[in-house]
């Protein structure tokens, strides 16, 4: 919470008219929040640029820069909440202030009162957000530990393909950031790849490590892990949809996937990027009942397939880094 004598909050203040500099700064010094004063845009910003500033009072109409301008270069480059004020409220909205920005808006002149609820509103909301956001990167933390436990879980039962998916994980992401993907979408697949074999913890040993081809009995035994790696993850509520690019990451594009026989944008580009990387890694590595085939093997086989079993952006992005020795190791 936010103290009334909280003397490690910064506030600056910026207005042309040194009376009204005054006036915020008796309101606000009384509670023992530090206040900086500037006449203009570029003296904030000089000063923004040596000092720490939790929130930023800024006037609209002001000469060379204006508030507007101001606010959206505070909110690219610091990490200050702002407060915009004008004497002129017909030529601007609260809707508009909040699309640029700001977190509060007051017209003036306004009441020393009223200021200071909306001040330390706005601080107080700051304070819960940074908590928040602790709290959040704890909880990823923790996350990213459950993920690569289960992951291990698997390797364990599975020695022959030990660091398999790690492996198609290092070459989903290259492909996902050759593509441009969000952030978040790089995120799931890292997630996701991780993990996206989690549901072999159901399939006997002695068929995953068979030194010989499986029969067909087999195979279908083995088809069912998707199934089983999205009933396991489906019931956890991640930000993003990993149960389902579990599932779908053996699916096709024409439809001779499983275990649902998706095709296209039916399936996730997020399990299309997984499925092509999985090709690749399982192709490139040995297994029980085959030596590696080799990188160019594994090329081939997704070139030759593009646009038919695999996505032929997602085909075209993994050649790149090939092409430009970006490929992680195999």
């Amino acid at each position: 919470m936010i103290s009334d004598t909280a003397d490690n909050i910064t506030i600056l203040v910026v207005d042309d008219e040194a009376s009204l500099r005054r006036l915020v700064t008796r309101i606000i010094e009384p509670i023992g929040y530090t206040c900086f004063q500037a006449g203009c845009g570029k003296e904030a910003l000089a000063i923004m640029e040596k000092e720490p500033v939790d929130a930023v009072v800024t006037d609209i109409a002001m000469p060379e820069m204006d508030g507007m301008e101001l606010t959206e270069i505070i909110k690219r480059r610091y990490d200050a909440d702002v407060i915009m004020m004008t004497g002129y409220f017909e030529d601007l909205k609260y809707a508009d202030a909040i699309a640029k920005g700001a977190s509060d808006f007051l017209q003036k002149p306004f009441e020393p009162g009223e200021f200071l609820i909306r001040l330390k509103r706005v601080l107080r909301e700051r304070q819960m957000t940074k908590a928040l956001n602790r709290n959040l990167e704890k909880m990823a933390v923790i996350l990213d530990g459950v993920i690569h436990a289960l992951s291990y879980t698997v390797e364990a039962r599975d020695p022959y393909t030990a660091g398999h998916q790690k492996r198609v994980t290092a070459v989903a992401v290259a492909i996902a950031k050759e593509l441009q993907l969000s952030p978040d979408q790089v995120r799931a697949i890292e997630m996701a790849g991780m993990i996206h074999d989690l549901g072999k913890i159901a399939i006997p040993a002695e068929i995953l490590s068979k030194p010989g081809r499986i029969s067909e009995t087999e195979f279908n035994l083995l088809k069912i892990h998707p199934q089983v790696g999205y009933d396991i993850l489906k019931d956890i509520r991640f930000s993003m949809p990993i149960a389902d690019i579990v599932f779908q990451h053996h699916e096709r594009m024409n439809g001779q996937g499983y275990p649902r026989g998706l095709q296209g944008n039916d399936i996730l580009l997020e399990a299309r990027i997984i499925a092509v990387a999985d090709v690749v890694e399982a192709m490139s590595s040995h297994r029980p009942y085959r030596p590696a085939l080799g990188l160019d093997k594994a090329l081939d086989e997704i070139k030759k397939n593009k646009g038919i079993l695999y996505d032929p952006d997602v085909v075209d992005a993994c050649c790149r880094i090939m092409e430009n020795g970006q490929m992680p190791e195999l």
